[in-house]
């Protein structure tokens, strides 16, 4: 099969890096200095490390010494989350919502194993949505011995966007630190701290068609945070070890290409997709359901149960036709497991193990009635 005939539908597990981005990262290669050096070299270096710092930051609406570059998203939450438990150890209480990224998830719940926080679930209401009365109330029950709220901004199966803004006012309000993982919708959608009360913020490159590997954590002024990462005074103490300076350019040149995406008129079109996509199905599927419709979703996920159609021989018959999308997330070994944000708001096994999730970057080709043609063509005998 050739690649023009494949169809990638699986933009939340990761997007195709830009060419830009490619190409910045390759140019760095040629470069042999380290950040950390004194010498013409290193300082070269520093430089490239500290324009793409400038870059994310501008992405995100903060100064760039907020930004904490990372290995990716996953080490960002691990850093945000025992990072604040560290330094507030007078506090336990992490407040999660119960649709988290296990990123943030497993965190929580291996470092209340350990007795080092105790995990309070934040519900979520029959849309997927994180309630701000249900923030406070968790809150209210031991404001003192809170340390973390942590609600992602954008769910990664179902594409529900949180209420971050008042949230993140409930968590002032109380003096309570807010983390939210934002990894789906930065790049997205615009995403500016300098309007929106949050402490601590995820991101990752690969998110938004920047490198595998590379990821940052914001840090808001004054947020004292231990390090985890020990062996270097890097990113101002706060992540020990020599800067992956390819990632870094890269991570800033996908910030930049992103930024000027949003102030384009491109969004606008690009929020078409989804509900062509969806309508389209529809029309063919008689009992398709369309997840969390009731919610503000990104515009490039759509999640859609079939009932009493596997997931699994779905995802596989797709993949064999050239067409890649998501049925959640692959254990160990090697099964299927239901979406996990699906089972959050009530909805039985059977029925989160009968759904895929399709989503696409901002450089899809096809719109959506068209990637729906292309779905049925494949999936037709079996669904209709």
């Amino acid at each position: 099969m050739t690649d023009a005939e494949s169809v990638y539908l699986d933009a939340n597990a990761t997007t195709i890096a830009h060419p830009e981005v490619i190409e910045s990262m390759v140019s760095c290669m040629t470069e042999h200095g380290n950040p950390s050096s004194l010498h013409r070299a290193g300082q070269s270096a520093r430089r490239r490390v500290e324009l793409a710092r400038g870059e994310v930051a501008a992405l995100v609406g903060v100064r760039p010494a907020e930004i904490v570059f990372t290995s990716g998203g996953t080490e960002s939450d691990n850093l945000a989350i025992a990072g604040t438990l560290d330094a507030l150890p007078d506090r336990r209480r992490v407040l999660v919502a119960e649709v988290e990224h296990a990123a943030v998830r497993e965190c929580v719940q291996r470092l209340a194993r350990l007795g080092r926080c105790e995990l309070v679930d934040l519900p979520v209401d029959e849309c997927g949505i994180v309630r701000p009365q249900a923030v406070e109330e968790a809150i209210a029950a031991d404001p003192e011995n809170t340390a973390l709220v942590s609600v992602m901004w954008a769910n990664n199966e179902t594409g529900v966007v949180q209420p971050i803004a008042e949230i993140g006012a409930v968590c002032r309000e109380h003096g309570v630190r807010f983390h939210t993982d934002a990894i789906q919708a930065i790049g997205r959608v615009p995403v500016d701290l300098s309007v929106v009360p949050v402490d601590l913020l995820t991101l990752s490159g690969h998110k938004f068609h920047g490198p595998k590997g590379i990821g940052a954590l914001v840090v808001r002024p004054g947020l004292r945070l231990s390090p985890q990462n020990i062996g270097g005074p890097q990113e101002r103490e706060r992540r020990g070890g020599t800067e992956n300076v390819p990632g870094v350019v890269g991570l800033g040149v996908a910030a930049r290409l992103a930024q000027a995406w949003l102030a384009s008129d491109a969004p606008v079109q690009c929020a078409k997709w989804q509900p062509a996509f969806e309508r389209t199905m529809r029309a063919a599927i008689s009992d398709l359901v369309v997840h969390s419709e009731c919610a503000d979703r990104l515009w490039n996920t759509s999640c859609l149960g079939f009932p009493g159609r596997p997931a699994e021989g779905l995802l596989l018959q797709l993949s064999e036709a050239g067409v890649a999308c998501s049925a959640g997330s692959a254990c160990a070994s090697g099964s299927m497991e239901p979406m996990h944000s699906l089972l959050a708001v009530g909805m039985d096994e059977e029925m989160a193990g009968s759904s895929l999730r399709f989503s696409v970057g901002r450089d899809f080709p096809m719109d959506g009635e068209a990637t729906a043609r292309r779905v049925l063509s494949v999936l037709e005998p079996t669904v209709i």
